[in-house]
């Protein structure tokens, strides 16, 4: 079954738990979880007129193809009551694709690998605890490598959750 690498994040309403729901939801609908990294805090990227970010990186054995991963994300976006106004605006939980295995994909609803990966310390950060020598199949460069040349200047820091 081939692994898929996502992104969670969430910058509204009680991060925390919302991240924790959204990984057991992923599990039940997409795959088997294999890894997931800690949490990070991050301003926001893109639009910064907004709470910081929690960021977790996690990765999963899926028999879902591409598309169906993008739907099965979507949908526990939508549980966790994800509205799409604003373009990078503030949101109780984001999941994206950032990898799935070496596959490239083009449509009009996906990108893979996902286009702005090597210009995100948020997202490889996270990323790279958990899968730091995945290679990225266009670039090939591993993760690491990507984390090590990323022009983000965005700090990216371990966040340790207070309670349960």
């Amino acid at each position: 079954m081939p692994t898929a690498y996502l992104l969670l994040g969430s910058n509204l309403g009680d991060r925390v738990p919302t991240l924790r729901r959204a990984v057991e939801a992923l599990v039940t609908t997409a795959g088997t979880l294999v890894a997931a990294s800690g949490l990070y805090e991050t301003a926001a990227w893109g639009l910064t007129d907004q709470p910081a970010f929690l960021n977790q990186a996690i990765s999963l054995r899926t028999s879902l193809l591409p598309e169906e991963l993008l739907n099965a994300c979507q949908a526990v976006e939508q549980q966790a009551g994800r509205e799409r106004l604003i373009r990078w605006g503030a949101r109780t939980l984001d999941v994206d694709i950032l990898l799935y295995d070496d596959v490239v994909v083009q449509s009009a609803r996906l990108t893979l690998p996902h286009p702005r990966l090597p210009e995100r310390r948020f997202a490889l950060a996270p990323l790279a605890e958990i899968a730091a020598d995945m290679v990225h199949p266009e670039l090939n460069q591993t993760v690491a490598e990507l984390l090590a040349a990323c022009p983000d200047e965005l700090a990216v820091k371990p966040y340790a959750a207070v309670g349960p």
